[in-house]
């Protein structure tokens, strides 16, 4: 098995191997991942973090050694906790602006060493806010099919960075985080922190948004926005009308 590790702030992680594919993720800077098949100038890849796969272009990583792989994976490294963090590139004296959630892989003081590159961090590294900060942190981000950034973010991506920021692990997709954590009985036993999901008209799980109380959801539609929610599900005061339907609540921790 081969391993690579994202030596840039943003890499985009595409359904298949060519710049026109569509974005199904995104892979951040300091994160790892396994090499699963080569093909031209592709890789295709399995991430450590969420097990998500896709395809990144060779250029946009470098690659990790097995011990290396290992060890990331037995000590996760700190996390950016800013919308952008700075990082100096030593070798040519440019800079990095790292988002969100990216690793500070094989930190030495203020220094990632990925292979045989340094970054430098500059000012602090910064810590973990509480959720409703962290949260909020991401207000009016555009919506963005595959994104997990400030910049740019998608529903489950958006619900995916929150909890990463506070030690939580989720899964990428909508689908998938639907099956995780236990189901809360009703809309008003919910509680800050629950996530509530959202289904079309033929019933599949499509939207997840992250509950402030049992009225209030957080969510990225359009853009990271606060709405109120009922049994019906999330009513728009900017559209007046019902976005998205009420399937089920669950809670995480």
């Amino acid at each position: 098995m081969e391993y690579g590790i994202c030596n840039l702030s943003i890499v985009p992680l595409r359904a298949e191997p060519n710049e026109r594919s569509e974005q199904v993720s995104q892979v951040l800077f300091g994160e790892i991942f396994e090499i699963t098949e080569w093909k031209d100038n592709w890789v295709s890849i399995i991430t450590a973090y969420d097990n998500y796969k896709g395809w990144i272009g060779r250029l946009q990583f470098i690659m990790l050694g097995h011990l290396a792989f290992k060890r990331f994976k037995q000590t996760p490294p700190p996390l950016t906790f800013r919308p952008v963090t700075q990082a100096w590139k030593i070798a040519n004296n440019s800079v990095l602006y790292l988002p969100v959630g990216s690793s500070l892989a094989f930190l030495e003081g203020t220094t990632c060493r990925i292979g045989t590159e340094q970054f430098e961090i500059i000012g602090e590294i910064g810590e973990s806010e509480n959720l409703v900060v962290t949260a909020t942190s991401f207000l009016n981000a555009p919506y963005l099919w595959g994104g997990r950034t400030h910049f740019g973010i998608d529903c489950s991506g958006f619900t995916q960075a929150v909890f990463k920021l506070q030690g939580i692990n989720l899964l990428r997709d909508t689908g998938l985080q639907v099956e995780q954590g236990y189901t809360v009985n009703s809309l008003h036993d919910a509680r800050l922190g629950d996530l509530a999901f959202f289904v079309n008209t033929e019933g599949k799980t499509v939207h997840v948004g992250m509950m402030l109380n049992n009225e209030r959801i957080i969510h990225a539609s359009g853009k990271v926005k606060i709405d109120t929610i009922d049994e019906m599900g999330i009513y728009s005061e900017e559209l007046k009308r019902y976005t998205h339907k009420l399937s089920v609540i669950k809670r995480m921790f």
